[in-house]
């Protein structure tokens, strides 16, 4: 009864937080941290103590692959050099830093030691960019900083497990890095896998409550198994929301979509909540801990501050610099753009030979080498080949438009690295210390302190931060105009699928009027004299739905060519599902 007591308040708080603290102008997640401290050391409240296990293996799998569903895919693949950077390099450049700042500060712990717990502080957390996303920074740092929470936690953890071994056994770099590579190749495979598997099985389920349930057990089916491999199963878990999130929209109907879509929202917000909850609750436990040794609660919180000053400099040293590297590649790939319309302009013109010569050259040159030049040019006459050619020709432009469009320079930079904020991971993973690690009590509470303050601190000053740098925001005109280009597709499906029926074989040309017949369910046709009204009906929303799939497809025929914006594409599909679903609920209503 009581955990079903504690359960109901929790649920109550969280809601609470989220409806007080837009109007305290205060994040709701920092809401929540300081709430659940203050109730913490309430005297009547018993300590509060939650197995870590229950937040990396129950809470963070489904956090994760929720947020890999909902990540753009096109434009995870464009900042995937920065997301792995991020992710890996940086990662280990500030464990190591804070490995020798903690060896140095804490006696009796030694380099190992003083990694494992710099491996715990380093990662980001994908619940703390929750509050980056209200702010009103350009998409392209969003992603960035979610790319980044999503994957670096096996970095970190990885690094973790190693500096534990490391600590009663020698462990060389070639062991950690192929530890690494294991962890992360056999999670890749198995939630490719599974997220291929799990649109396979709903594709099939026509109950949209069903399909919604299985959706649930999907981030589990994918860390378990890699966890008992040995494997990293938060990253399992993101690429099978990876790969959900592009295949859903082709596989899975709106429906179960929206359904999907309405119940991890509610998950989400819960799950994100607890977290921050569950951080402040167990401080009272943590200091309690703390007083039974020998170091004392200001030295941690000491160190906690100026180890937190040590990675916003590792971080700020490695992001800058990256942001400008990528800024040059930028430039240098602009260079590009003369090519890219020249291949256009010779496929155009049906000079495929030159035209591939001029995309793959090596490919080409190979072929000459090899002796197959001949059999290079007939396969480069092919007609799937030339489509190829120019979807590949499109994606690039498209490309290089994207990063011209929305650079990131040092004011975005700024943000970045002023938002790499710690959580309820750093915490967690703390807690999985071995018991016999000296001054164990102290580390959780650093790290706690260091997570703490992270959140306070830079998420309670982002939105400060961001007035002062002014970094690039949402183009509202360039969203208009993609809005428009979006729109005269849609026109351009829809004119191809009328002369595509009046095409057919004993249609009546159109009488030049507006109305189209075989759009609109409203509006009779020339031939309906013959049919009943429920006949005609029934023809016409068939149609209609004929032309939303047609529609729909050409849009994530755009989306792959990287043409539009997600948030513009989103705006679209979202517009077709909501139409469709509309369609579909009259359909059932008269068939009732």
């Amino acid at each position: 009864m009581e955990i079903l007591i504690v359960a109901v308040l929790g649920l109550l708080g969280i809601a609470a937080a989220s409806a007080v603290g837009p109007r305290l102008r205060v994040a709701a997640p920092l809401l929540l941290v300081l709430v659940g401290i203050a109730v913490s050391f309430l005297p009547f409240v018993p300590d509060f103590v939650v197995d870590p296990e229950w937040i990396l293996a129950g809470i963070l799998p489904p956090l994760l692959y929720a947020a890999s569903v909902a990540m753009p895919s096109m434009e995870f693949r464009r900042e995937f050099s920065a997301i792995g950077g991020l992710s890996v390099l940086l990662v280990v450049l500030t464990s190591v830093a804070l490995g020798v700042l903690f060896s140095l500060l804490i006696p009796g712990l030694g380099l190992a030691a003083g990694i494992a717990l710099g491996a715990i502080v380093s990662p980001t957390d994908a619940v703390a960019t929750s509050i980056v996303k209200r702010i009103g920074v350009t998409p392209r740092v969003v992603t960035v900083l979610e790319g980044e929470s999503l994957l670096n936690d096996a970095t970190a953890l990885v690094l973790l497990r190693s500096a534990i071994a490391a600590t009663a056994a020698s462990v060389t770099f070639w062991d950690v890095a192929g530890d690494f590579l294991f962890a992360v190749a056999v999670a890749v495979v198995i939630g490719f896998v599974v997220g291929r598997l799990n649109l396979w099985v709903r594709a099939r389920v026509t109950d949209a409550t069903v399909n919604t349930v299985i959706s649930f057990t999907v981030p589990f089916l994918a860390s378990v198994p890699a966890e008992a491999l040995g494997a990293s199963g938060l990253v399992a878990a993101v690429v099978a929301g990876l790969v959900t999130g592009r295949g859903a929209i082709r596989v899975l109907s709106p429906q179960h979509r929206m359904s999907d879509a309405n119940s991890w929202r509610a998950i989400e917000f819960v799950l994100e909540g607890a977290v921050f909850l569950v951080m402040g609750l167990e401080m009272n436990k943590i200091v309690a801990d703390l007083a039974e040794g020998e170091l004392r609660a200001e030295h941690g919180l000491g160190i906690a501050v100026l180890a937190l000053v040590v990675v916003l400099l590792v971080r700020a040293v490695y992001v800058f610099p990256t942001l400008a590297l990528i800024g040059r590649r930028t430039r240098r790939a602009e260079e590009l753009r003369p090519r890219l319309d020249a291949a256009n302009r010779r496929l155009d013109e049906r000079e495929v030979a030159l035209a591939t010569e001029a995309v793959d050259e090596e490919h080409a040159e190979r072929a000459v080498r090899e002796g197959g030049r001949e059999r290079w040019l007939r396969r480069a006459t092919n007609p799937e080949f030339i489509q190829r050619i120019r979807s590949r020709l499109r994606r690039r432009a498209a490309d290089l438009d994207y990063f011209r469009a929305v650079p990131l320079g040092p004011r975005e930079g700024a943000v970045i690295v002023w938002a790499g904020m710690r959580g309820a991971v750093t915490l967690a993973a703390a807690q999985t210390l071995p018991h016999e690690t000296p001054s164990r009590s102290f580390l959780v509470f650093v790290a706690f302190c260091v997570a703490g303050v992270s959140l306070l601190l830079q998420g309670g000053t982002l939105p400060w931060l961001v007035r002062v740098v002014k970094p690039a925001g949402v183009d509202r005109q360039a969203q208009a105009a993609e809005r428009q280009q979006i729109l005269a597709l849609l026109r351009d499906v829809t004119e191809k699928v009328v002369r595509a029926r009046l095409a057919e074989p004993g249609r009546l040309e159109l009488d030049g009027s507006d109305a189209d017949p075989a759009l609109d369910p409203d509006v009779p046709s020339d031939d309906g004299a013959a049919e009943s009204s429920d006949a005609l009906r029934d023809r016409h929303r068939r149609q209609r739905l004929e032309l939303i799939a047609a529609q729909r497809d050409a849009l994530l025929d755009a989306r792959d060519d990287g043409i539009f914006s997600s948030a513009m594409l989103g705006w679209a599909l979202e517009t077709l599902d909501a139409e469709q679903i509309s369609i579909e609920l009259r359909a059932a209503a008269d068939d009732d």
